[in-house]
């Protein structure tokens, strides 16, 4: 099983599936000399390197997508957009499977070297789990308790199925633009399974071996997989998981090497980052604005603050009644509320000794069942959603699906047959309900769970006191393990019991949540593992019915309802505001949200914000 761990706004969730779209990017845009764009965000950047566990976050995919190019993007109508400027993509034989990547000649790094097939390979390579031979093991305060074993063995902390349905050492062409990929069966999201790495392929081996010549390192990365070499695969695996996170600009610029259209320039902890347009990029949509800034502030009211003073030019904090009257009062900008694609639900942990883990109840599987099925209940669902969501969003509605947003095409299918109705609107008589699951199962009350959340977000902090009060009234005692830092412990599931987050959307597809149900998945933090589970994700895989896959899901969630594994709660309401002076405000429910467009962004020289290296000021005011 892999061991994860995951930053503070990891990102990973379904919406439905839907149709894809192959269109076309769009012609390239302009550089306006002397333009500067600020944008707030509430995290900062911290790692180069989205595609492990930790790095896995909003905060880094927005300054990725500026910094990093891609053979596919999502437009603002949630079609796949293909970069045909980058390269291209294409199924080459139906059986077996095979899909074959090629990289124009022209793209480089912005240390001069190459893009290529390399790139794409690493991309595959790293979250294939076929090279680890050894994983972290963490003791109850969440040390690692194993270091010795880890620093000589081979372990990539990053993981993704459609990775894994590759078992065969892809071919490099000798140019080493194209790289083909044959598939172990055929898989429906193929055609968002694979882009270029964020790390540059010869970077990760001159860091990791000191190989500083491009050409060589990249094959020797290739000779290291191919072959497995350990003594190679060691110290890359290493150097992938930690060398690429950093709170500031590294002095090493190995460290954050770009492809795309910007590159990062400045850098300071926990302030601002800025990135400026390259002035050589012409593989993809090609930046307006000469520079961007991202400013950071947690606190939703300091960003409208922020915005109000011309401190920044687009916000899209969490949304509260508190955010909408203040941008309502003031004058010069525009706002809207957002679609956001990201869900807040509560999981607990099958397999830590805990109140949910049947080795508790010396293996008595249903008696567990039944403990989890009782706190499940006991999360007050409609009382959340009147106190704190529906004054944001009126018309927001609780989401009872794992896999599907509410409005979606197969949404109301879902919900009709996949066991949801096990929790009434009522939570009254959800409460009451659980009592008699606790009292069937026999255990003594109080149950202790420790619940894990984020301190300092006041939404998640407002949850879990009303969720604290209702679970006593049903018999459990929740103890605050509220944290900052409550991300990195995801994965150290010996420190808590249950959690208290939200998935984000990365693409359209069902398979996008995979890894959040099955053995062994990267996201699957509760050690959750049924064998029918795993064989109807196995078969969704490689389905293109519309009508059996609703089929699959509806099999699947009864099952996750059925065994207690989570409760989703409701879909996020979203607010985002900009300046009358910035043009091309847009945003996506999907990971990148607000900076989907950024090729589209427009402002005049004399608008543009000077960044000073003043924080961003605390509003005077405060969320309740």
């Amino acid at each position: 099983m892999k061991i994860r761990r995951i930053g503070a706004l990891g990102a990973v969730v379904a919406s439905s599936a839907l149709v894809l779209s192959a269109c076309e990017a769009p012609g390239g845009s302009e550089l306006v000399e002397d333009t500067s764009v600020a944008i707030g965000w509430n995290q900062a950047f911290y790692s180069q390197n989205n595609l492990t566990s930790t790095g896995n976050a909003a905060a880094n995919a927005n300054i990725l997508y500026l910094t990093n190019t891609q053979l596919f993007y999502y437009d603002e109508g949630l079609n796949v957009v293909r970069n045909e400027d980058l390269g291209t993509y294409e199924v080459i034989e139906e059986d077996p499977f095979t899909v074959q990547y090629t990289i124009n000649e022209g793209p480089t790094w912005s240390d001069g070297a190459p893009l290529d097939a390399y790139d794409v390979f690493l991309y595959w390579a790293a979250q294939n789990d076929q090279w680890d031979n050894v994983a972290p093991e963490y003791d109850d305060e969440g040390n690692l308790i194993n270091e010795e074993e880890v620093e000589a063995g081979v372990f990539f902390d990053s993981s993704s199925p459609g990775a894994n349905a590759i078992s065969q050492i892809p071919e490099i062409s000798d140019d080493g633009q194209t790289v083909t990929f044959v598939y172990d069966q055929p898989r429906s999201d193929w055609e968002v399974v694979l882009q270029p790495s964020p790390v540059a392929a010869h970077a990760l081996v001159d860091v990791a071996l000191g190989e500083d010549d491009p050409a060589v390192a990249k094959q020797r990365l290739y000779d290291a997989f191919a072959n497995n070499v350990s003594e190679d695969l060691g110290p890359i695996s290493r150097a992938w998981n930690d060398d690429f996170n950093f709170s500031s600009l590294p002095e090493d610029e190995r460290l954050y090497l770009s492809s795309g259209a910007y590159v990062m320039t400045a850098f300071e902890e926990g302030q601002y980052l800025t990135v400026n347009a390259r002035d050589d990029y012409d593989w993809g949509p090609e930046a307006r604005i000469e520079s961007v800034t991202v400013r950071y502030s947690e606190d939703p009211l300091a960003a409208a603050t922020a915005l109000q003073n011309g401190e920044v030019d687009m916000i899209s904090p969490q949304a509260s009644v508190d955010l909408v009257a203040t941008l309502e009062g003031i004058d010069g900008i525009q706002f809207q509320g957002t679609a956001e694609g990201t869900y807040e639900h509560v999981d607990v942990i099958f397999d830590n000794n805990g109140p949910f883990d049947a080795a508790s109840y010396d293996g008595d599987e249903e008696t567990a069942r039944l403990v989890r099925q009782a706190f499940l209940l006991s999360v007050p669902r409609a009382e959340i959603m009147e106190k704190l969501v529906r004054p944001i969003q009126e018309d927001a509605v609780v989401r009872n699906s794992h896999n599907a947003v509410p409005g979606a095409p197969n949404y109301d299918e879902l919900t009709e047959n996949n066991g949801s109705d096990m929790f009434s609107e009522d939570d009254e008589e959800n409460r009451q309900r659980a009592i008699e699951l606790l009292e069937e199962a026999g255990v003594d009350t109080p149950v202790d769970v420790r619940f894990l959340y984020g301190q300092g977000n006041v939404r998640r902090e407002n949850q879990f006191e009303l969720i604290s009060v209702s679970a006593s009234q049903v018999g459990f005692n929740l103890i605050d393990e509220g944290d900052v830092m409550w991300g990195a412990r995801l994965a150290q599931t010996t420190t808590y019991d249950a959690s208290l987050f939200g998935w984000q959307s990365t693409n359209t597809f069902a398979l996008n949540s995979q890894a959040n149900y099955v053995t062994g998945g990267v996201n699957n933090f509760g050690g959750y593992s049924d064998e029918q589970m795993d064989a109807w994700w196995d078969e969704l895989a490689v389905n293109t019915d519309p009508e059996v896959e609703t089929e699959l899901l509806i099999q699947i969630e009864r099952q996750l309802f059925e065994d207690g594994f989570s409760i989703p709660i409701f879909q996020h309401p979203g607010v985002m505001a900009w300046r009358d002076e910035f043009a091309g405000a847009s945003t996506i429910p999907l990971s990148p949200t607000i900076f989907w467009n950024f090729w589209e962004w427009d402002i005049d020289p004399e608008d543009s914000i000077e960044i000073t290296e003043e924080p961003l000021d605390e509003a005077d005011t405060e969320e309740e």
